[in-house]
């Protein structure tokens, strides 16, 4: 076998044992404590001092200086001078978008469970949604589609935006020119945990959001999580969506170009990515030709130093059956799993715990990243064997009525007496007895 400078840590699947399995496809590891000693007094900041915090966390951590740490609709058109075919694959973007999630609006309901007794589910829109931008290392215009548009098919009344200041103290305009697109009301200049805390508690002249979504690193995560478990704010959030990580199953039809960058595509997201190679039944030649491109490509590429730190935290793993590549993959649960496989929709029922698949040789990652129609918000870090990604029901709740006639509670009520009764709960049953009904 040839050695790379780039390589990737690669085990064969017969040889490892169920807890070395475990070992191998182990996440890299989060210093929750840590995390949560740095994230807590941010939030606590933010909480008590509002816009002033923001204002001194976007100096501290983005290097910009602002006055206001707020911009209020309607946005001036100068801050959305977007080059005319962005715009056009914005719009593009946003039309598929919107296509695929007003497909999973799905109608009221209503069912008569017994003659007399009608019960009825509902919709409706969460009232104030809070929208989290991540910026850093790279602009994300996507994430902002991914997250505003199911808002605003779902019928969303209010949008708030939080998205970090450039170092100018400007904002990208294609955020902005999405944020006017949407309806958003206001665009909140602050990343991270102060981000998720200005939305969870609101601040002067905004009130808090009800529910809050959005991808980010470890510390994005950790504010989310913390809010919402606080009384105080009462907010609720979409998933523990943390970094970025992508498992490819292959077999021989596969292009090892096109496997190396479907790979890559996912490391160049940040450090504390991971990718996960499953090779089927390749070949010592097929095989050295996947290390190759990942090795070209790596080295290449205009983010290279935090893929090959990402990569030391990867793994591949040569199976022998598809039954062993699934199980593998299913014990993972990817947020993005891609399948170079020959006819690979058939392996589809195979597939229990992943945030999105991609399937075959012309689904690369990045088309539903950016444009197919589906929602790249995805659970990571094996929450997708819990969580689904981000959909147009993540902005909508559920209140569910029930309506009895005279008849309806005389023929149920019966029932509800006897078992108010078995858990000792008086009051119940003599809610029922009350409207005149016996035993």
């Amino acid at each position: 076998m040839v050695k790379y400078e780039v390589q990737v840590p690669t085990y064969k699947a017969s040889a490892v044992s169920p807890s070395e399995r475990e070992r191998i496809l182990a996440r890299p590891i989060q210093d929750t404590q840590n995390i949560r000693k740095i994230v807590e007094p941010i939030i606590d900041d933010v909480k008590a001092r509002g816009e002033k915090a923001l204002i001194e966390c976007a100096a501290k951590f983005e290097k910009a200086e602002l006055k206001s740490a707020v911009m209020k609709a309607p946005f001036n058109e100068s801050m959305m001078k977007v080059a005319p075919r962005i715009r056009e694959d914005i719009d593009i973007a946003y039309n598929n978008i919107y296509a695929f999630h007003s497909a999973q609006l799905r109608p009221n309901i209503s069912v008569e469970t017994m003659r007399g007794v009608v019960c009825q589910r509902m919709s409706r829109p969460i009232e104030r949604v809070g929208l989290y931008i991540p910026g850093g290392t790279a602009v994300l215009p996507s994430t902002a589609l991914m997250l505003g548009v199911p808002a605003k098919v779902a019928g969303c009344p209010h949008i708030v935006i939080s998205t970090p200041a450039r170092k100018d103290g400007t904002v990208a305009p294609e955020i902005v020119y999405i944020a006017h697109k949407l309806g958003a009301e206001e665009i909140i200049l602050a990343g991270g945990a102060q981000a998720v805390a200005a939305m969870a508690y609101g601040l002067p002249g905004i009130p808090k959001v009800n529910k809050i979504f959005g991808p980010g690193n470890q510390f994005v995560t950790a504010a989310k999580m913390h809010v919402q478990n606080d009384y105080g704010a009462l907010v609720a959030i979409d998933l523990p969506a943390g970094p970025s990580e992508v498992l490819v199953i292959v077999d021989e039809s596969c292009n090892a170009e096109s496997v190396a960058l479907d790979l890559l595509s996912q490391a160049e997201h940040g450090m504390d990515s991971q990718i996960v190679l499953i090779a089927l039944a390749l070949t010592d030649e097929q095989f050295d030709e996947i290390e190759a491109a990942i090795n070209q490509h790596a080295l290449r590429l205009s983010r290279s130093s935090i893929i090959q730190h990402a990569i030391k935290k990867s793994v591949i793993i040569r199976t022998d059956s598809a039954d062993e590549a699934f199980e593998w993959s299913n014990l993972y649960g990817p947020e993005h799993l891609v399948l170079h496989l020959k006819n690979a929709s058939s392996y589809l029922p195979k597939v229990f715990n992943a945030g999105s698949v991609f399937v075959g040789p012309w689904s690369p990652v990045s088309m539903g990243d950016y444009a197919s129609g589906t929602n790249h918000t995805l659970p990571t870090y094996g929450y997708a064997s819990s969580y689904s990604g981000v959909n147009t029901d993540s902005f909508l709740k559920y209140i569910t009525t029930q309506e009895l006639s005279e008849e309806g509670i005389q023929r149920l009520g019966p029932s509800v007496i006897r078992l108010a009764e078995l858990e000792g709960l008086t009051a119940h049953a003599d809610a029922v007895r009350v409207r005149g009904v016996k035993l």
